[in-house]
């Protein structure tokens, strides 16, 4: 496979995380860049190494991985983006500690990283199949994730001073709507 197809889906397993950090950075009161960093360092990671542990499953469980990635990455994204609804329509939570706050925050990130990483894992399972140099293909989904989540995440806070609350809300529907885009192409994908 040549560089750039390579880099082309590289920027492909980026885009789903990109609409995601846009939304979340949206809903963050103030996103500093070291903090648009470190989310992109987080989700650059889990994306890099999803088509690691795709491919080293290998052969044996192909046929069931590529069946049902997208119900899980689906019902991942769906409950993530039902709960960041919930919260979005919920009055502030004057008794709750910013470390608690924070510790939450954290823990829905690593969340959506992993939902959003599954496309990468089923990439990685075909490319057991197929002459890649695995390790190059890991480290350029995993450096295109870190750089558009880096960039969403600071695209995200221009957009969340204009429409405040409401970003939450906002992010949980892209969180739905990426969900859906990722059944739908995957169900048509199987009906064609």
């Amino acid at each position: 496979m040549s560089f750039i197809s390579l880099l082309l889906i590289a920027f492909a397993m980026s885009t789903d995380a990109f609409a995601v950090a846009v939304a979340r950075g949206a809903a963050l009161k103030k996103p500093h860049f070291s903090r648009a960093l470190k989310t992109g360092l987080l989700f650059g990671s889990v994306e890099g190494l999803s088509p690691l542990i795709g491919w080293a499953i290998g052969i044996g469980a192909a046929t069931f991985v590529l069946q049902w990635d997208h119900w899980v990455t689906f019902g991942l994204l769906l409950l993530l983006g039902l709960k960041m609804i919930h919260e979005g329509l919920q009055a502030p939570d004057e008794e709750e500690t910013p470390a608690a706050s924070d510790r939450r925050s954290k823990i829905m990130m690593v969340l959506t990283a992993v939902a959003t990483s599954i496309d990468a894992m089923a990439i990685g399972l075909s490319f057991a199949f197929i002459k890649v140099s695995i390790i190059e293909a890991a480290l350029m989904i995993g450096c295109a994730t870190f750089v558009m989540v880096t960039i969403g995440i600071m695209l995200g806070q221009r957009l969340g001073a204009l429409i405040g609350k409401r970003a939450e809300l906002l992010g949980g529907l892209v969180l739905i709507i990426v969900g859906s885009v990722i059944l739908y192409e995957h169900l048509s994908g199987a009906v064609s």
